[in-house]
């Protein structure tokens, strides 16, 4: 048998892209283009832009590269003409060893947006190599004993060069005994043999020198040699036998070292030396060979000594020799042919055709991220290859062509969940065990401006000392954009709006970077005791998005009004009071009323009221809580006839003011206590009086019987209203009040350290005033009864959607009602400590009617006094009970009325 030359593992790579792309071609069209080997730097392979259908410019916009799948760049493309060129040597053999055809796969990339283009470029072969042997000279040992026509087989040369440059003739130098013949073999090869011609005579010539010249098909014609030595042996005439001329076999490729691999059996005719037979590996083996199998000189087994790969070489074509031990030595040759089978041991791979590109979230559904490809270095199912991708990921494959695939979007993007994707594609194989390997593809989305600013608070509530410094900082209000970049940055801004008729940006401004408010100058409680801001919070995407938040303005009161008096005779601090009164008071006995009132609220707005100084301090005392002056013991004979009082009036403030007044009080002679005498003093009726006091009895018997009819209708009314009223209004006002019921009628929420307080003011915007109006004599000791005159303009919704959030006593509502341009509200008449709106006792002067400045303020709570305060004009018609007490307190003044009368006609 022969030996056969085998391909290296580069011709085998080569050879195996050219199927792989040959199938490629088969999915779809490409362009092709065929060039010589060996072309310089820059030579032209043709107009790809021309041929691709694309502009030059589409060149520089799109950035189209050219990606090669062997690893090395050796093309290039001419931005400025469109045209593919060579970009480094291009070695034939190199690249595509002894295959017939010669083709370089590449992808053409088009990015933005990415598209793949893919064109073979055909590499022809050029007569750059010689043929050349392996063994540069061969020694060759015949017996002279040899017959005529021996064949001896020599060494085949080897050209780089295929086609018609590859080897195509052998010659000889002329030699008598001996001549050239080819002998065909396996794949259509011709292997040269020298073939004796003429009987050898070692004793004529021992030794022959030939020159064998292998001959190439190119143009020029190029050749190599190698120098044959013929020696001359005496007899050994018999050569051995092998008992194949082929050997075959298979082999897995995770076959493990010295596993036996086959036995080559041989015979030799001649006994002794001459018939034992040795065997070994051909001269010609390459060391591929030798370093994985070995075999065994007299046994003819030969072992595995080295690893297997299927991926480096497919097949082994070994030459195995049989030389006998005679003089001279015979030899024969056969063939051993090594298949190796695949086995499932290379794991896939992915490769990133292009870079993966940014994403914006809003991106649609398709959209290309990424183009990659799959590969496996085995074979048949185990270099079939499927990727996937997560579940639940909003990314996935769409196949392209020959294992390339697009990762595009497959879901709904947000940057503010998921700022990064970081995809994991797993490649699995067909094999048995399959073999899978991970790729990580990251993948960065981009911002859109989906989020508007959020603030921490809807709503916020800001407690403000009255009396500040103008341009000290109110708040702070923060709002957060989710967003990135110019979509996350925010601004603060003031909606325009009205405080008192005037915009609220003369009061307040706002820093548009960081959102603190700042005050443009300083408030005053008594004019202005809330107001709210609109505040609004704007990123700078595009288009930008908004958020408002209100900000809730409370003045704290400050304790900067010191209380003024507006009884006795409303005259200016510190004048002089003149009272008279009886010697014959008692104990007791109520000389004046001292009234005040505070403009500031809460504890500040407190009054209390001493004797500072006095002519007799035995003689006179004044209720703490009340200003009431009355007699502490009898007056006598020995006490001074003018009497002086400093009294001084404090109110419950820190720190605390306060002001005085002189009370000036005569006593005189006569002078008696009408009501008092009147009601101890007994007179004998006669006819005359008699008949008087039957017509007053009967007036005001009617007048008694007609109201309380009044009231009885009004309970009934009040009480059949219910279901569309939840309050029954009692009032008594002037007659404009009629006309216009809510006429600038505001409600103020104000608090006292711990303490929250309503006050309802009246009067114009600029005063912020109560009205307040007394209805009976400031003598009385039950007028207690006070009516409101409300005065302002304030939307009670409004207002009372911030009490409802500020007010922390859950002991007492506000409820707000518009019926008919009515706005009623009410307070519970019964409350511990009531709440004080003012006291007849402390409002009623010698005038009937007075207008006065107050607050609302709950006064110290005592168990002796008769007064209730009532909070409002209003009666809930819960309050039944209070009417009935009103019906009898209207009966008992009544009375007093008709027992005046009737001293009084009697000549009392």
């Amino acid at each position: 048998c022969t030996k056969r030359s085998t391909s290296s593992p580069l011709q085998w790579l080569a050879l195996w892209w050219h199927h792989f792309f040959l199938l490629w071609s088969t999915i779809d069209g490409q362009t092709r283009y065929s060039i010589p080997e060996e072309l310089k730097q820059g030579s032209v392979v043709g107009n790809l832009a021309k041929d691709l259908g694309l502009a030059l410019s589409e060149i520089f916009d799109r950035r189209l590269r050219v990606a090669s799948q062997t690893g090395e760049q050796y093309f290039s493309v001419d931005a400025g003409k469109g045209e593919l060129v060579v970009n480094d040597r291009i070695d034939r053999e190199a690249l595509c060893g002894q295959s017939a055809s010669c083709v370089l796969p590449l992808q053409i990339v088009l990015e933005k947006p990415l598209n793949l283009h893919r064109i073979e470029v055909e590499i022809k072969d050029m007569n750059d190599n010689s043929p050349s042997f392996q063994t540069k000279e061969l020694s060759l040992k015949i017996a002279e004993s040899a017959a005529v026509g021996t064949r001896f087989v020599l060494e085949s040369a080897e050209d780089a060069d295929v086609g018609s440059n590859s080897v195509k003739s052998y010659t000889l130098t002329k030699n008598e005994c001996f001549t050239l013949k080819m002998k065909e073999v396996e794949d259509g090869k011709a292997v040269p043999e020298l073939v004796l011609e003429k009987p050898l005579d070692r004793e004529k010539k021992a030794v022959h020198q030939l020159l064998l010249t292998a001959l190439d098909g190119g143009n020029p014609v190029l050749s190599g040699t190698s120098q044959i030595t013929i020696t001359v042996l005496d007899n050994n005439d018999n050569f051995p036998v092998f008992e194949k001329n082929n050997y075959k076999v298979s082999l897995q490729e995770n076959t493990a070292k010295n596993t036996f691999v086959v036995k080559i059996a041989a015979t030799d005719a001649d006994e002794g030396p001459n018939g034992e037979v040795e065997f070994s590996f051909g001269s010609r083996t390459p060391d591929s060979v030798l370093s994985v199998f070995e075999i065994n000189p007299l046994t003819g087994e030969i072992h595995l000594k080295g690893d297997l790969d299927y991926e480096k070489a497919s097949s082994y074509k070994i030459e195995i020799t049989a030389r006998d031990k005679g003089f001279p030595e015979m030899e024969s040759h056969c063939r051993l042919q090594i298949d190796i089978v695949d086995v499932n041991d290379n794991t896939p791979e992915i490769v990133l055709t292009s870079e993966p590109q940014p994403v914006r979230e809003d991106a649609a559904s398709g959209t290309v991220v990424a183009l990659l490809n799959a590969r496996d270095a085995d074979s048949g199912n185990n270099s079939k290859v499927t990727l996937r991708v997560p579940k639940g990921s909003p990314f996935t494959l769409k196949p392209s062509f020959s294992n390339n695939y697009a990762l595009v979007t497959s879901g709904p993007l947000d940057r503010e969940s998921f700022p990064e994707y970081n995809i994991e594609i797993t490649a699995t194989d067909s094999g048995t065990p399959p073999l899978s390997s991970k790729k990580v593809i990251p993948v960065t989305i981009t911002d859109v401006n989906d989020n508007a600013p959020v603030f921490t608070q809807k709503t916020y509530n800001v407690y403000l000392k009255e009396n500040g410094v103008p341009g000290s900082i109110l708040y702070s209000v923060s709002a957060s954009d989710l967003d990135f970049g110019e979509n996350a940055k925010v601004s603060y801004s003031i909606l325009d709006s009205k405080v008192q008729d005037v915009s609220v940006s003369s009061y307040v401004y706002i820093n548009s970077d960081n959102g603190s408010i700042y005050s443009m100058h300083s408030f005053d409680y008594e004019k202005l005791k809330v107001f709210q801001i609109q505040v609004q919070a704007k990123d700078q995407g595009s288009p930008s998005l908004s958020s408002n938040a209100t900000v809730h303005v409370f003045i704290l009161d400050q304790n900067d009004n010191a209380p003024a008096v507006i009884y006795p005779s409303s005259a200016a601090m510190g004048s002089l009071s003149h009272q008279r009164m009886p010697r014959s008071a008692k104990a007791g006995h109520l000389v004046t009323k001292v009234t005040a009132v505070d403009a500031d609220s809460g504890h500040n707005a407190w009054i209390s009221y001493r004797v500072a100084e006095a002519t007799d301090a035995s003689l006179f005392t004044v209720n703490l809580y009340t200003g009431e002056v009355r007699t502490k013991r009898a007056v006598s004979e020995q006490d001074d006839s003018s009497q002086r009082l400093l009294i001084e009036i404090k109110d419950d403030g820190e720190p605390i003011q306060s002001s005085t007044v002189t009370v000036s009080i005569i006593l005189e002679d006569g002078l008696h206590e009408p009501i008092l005498d009147l009601r101890h003093k007994v007179a004998e009726p006669s006819k005359k009086t008699g008949r008087i006091t039957l017509y007053l009895i009967l007036s005001l018997a009617s007048v008694s019987v007609l109201s309380l009819l009044t009231f009885l209708i009004l309970a009934v009314k009040c009480i059949r209203n219910s279901s569309s009223s939840s309050t029954c209004c009692m009032r008594r006002t002037d007659s404009d009040d009629y006309k216009n019921p809510n006429r600038n009628l505001q409600i103020q929420l104000n608090t006292d350290g711990p303490i929250k307080y309503v006050e309802v003011l009246g009067g114009d915007m600029l005063s912020q005033s109560q009205s307040f109006r007394s209805c009976m004599s400031p003598m009385s000791e039950y007028s207690d009864f006070t009516l409101i005159k409300p005065s302002s303009t304030t939307d009670f919704k409004e207002v009372i959607s911030v009490l409802d959030a500020s007010l922390p006593d859950s002991t007492w509502t506000f409820e707000s009602q518009q019926v008919r341009r009515k706005q009623s509200f009410f307070l519970p008449l019964h409350s511990s400590p009531p709440l004080l709106l003012g006291s007849i006792d402390e409002l009623c002067a010698p005038m009937n009617r007075a207008n006065i400045q107050r607050d609302l303020v709950p006064p110290p709570y005592t168990h002796s006094t008769r007064n209730s305060y009532i909070a409002m004009s209003w009666v809930r018609r819960s309050d039944a009970l209070n009417i009935f007490k009103s019906i009898l307190f209207f009966c008992e003044e009544i009375l007093d009325i008709y027992l005046g009368l009737k001293f009084y006609s009697h000549g009392w």
